[in-house]
């Protein structure tokens, strides 16, 4: 006969990288990065990033709103690109957009890393 009930149970494991934080932030960089070469993991990130967003503490909260906003820049570049590949401007475009998106990617990594905010997350630029 085993007494089980008056031991304490250990706390629950829980997967740290999808609640909001440092640990989260960092995997939406990575998903972001690697959605260049599977589409889908970048989806995949800015919906933990919507999810999250307004969970965290304020300096990580300049990240969400820098990984949102890289998201949907990004989208407007590249398909603003893909027009003009109509007039063969738009390759160096998507290149330069492809360079611009992994910028601000590593720029906020290095951030999140040294436990910093994201200096203008408002910005259009790196």
């Amino acid at each position: 006969m085993s007494d089980t009930g008056n031991q304490p149970t250990a706390p629950r494991q829980t997967d740290r990288w999808l609640e909001p934080g440092k640990t989260n932030v960092q995997v939406i960089y990575v998903l972001y990065l690697a959605g260049l070469v599977i589409g889908i993991s970048g989806l995949v990130g800015i919906v933990l990033a919507y999810i999250n967003r307004g969970k965290s503490e304020a300096w990580i909260e300049t990240h969400y709103t820098y990984i949102i906003r890289t998201f949907w820049i990004g989208l407007l570049y590249a398909l603003i690109s893909c027009v003009l590949l109509l007039v063969f401007i738009g390759m160096f475009l998507l290149f330069a957009v492809a360079v611009w998106f992994i910028a601000r990617c590593i720029v906020g990594l290095q951030a999140v890393g040294r436990g910093e905010p994201v200096r203008n997350p408002q910005s259009w630029l790196i």
